[in-house]
């Protein structure tokens, strides 16, 4: 009998304590809940943000008047093939058209494909 009283005595300890730390529980989740619905939620409605910082300009460069580091800016075209476009510009003078671009070393029918949009030779 002593060791069944003990049993017993120790399951209602257990108990009372899981009772305690759910009441616990209960006590902060109403103070939670309380708290967020007196605080309203404040949102942000204006950007301090220009347009143009996530819309950068992206009207056609002109590869007559662009200067190397422009060029270097274009999808696949890096330093050096900039280079060799302003160097093929001072010798030969202004691209008439943009498909004269594939006259520069380095520059195929694909490269120029996907340049497609991103630049003119001007008005």
């Amino acid at each position: 009998m002593d060791e069944r009283g003990n049993t017993v005595k120790c399951e209602k300890i257990l108990l009372g304590f899981t009772a305690l730390f759910l009441a616990f529980l209960l006590v902060l989740f109403f103070r939670d809940r309380a708290a967020m619905e007196a605080a309203p939620a404040a949102v942000e409605t204006e950007s301090a943000v220009s347009q143009g910082a996530f819309m950068p300009d992206v009207s056609p460069l002109d590869i007559n008047a662009a200067a190397a580091e422009e060029l270097a800016a274009l999808p696949g075209i890096g330093e050096v093939l900039a280079g060799r476009i302003v160097a093929y510009r001072e010798e030969h003078g202004p691209f008439a058209a943009v498909e004269d671009l594939t006259e520069v070393s380095g520059i195929g029918e694909k490269k120029l494909a996907e340049l497609e949009g991103r630049i003119t030779v001007g008005e």
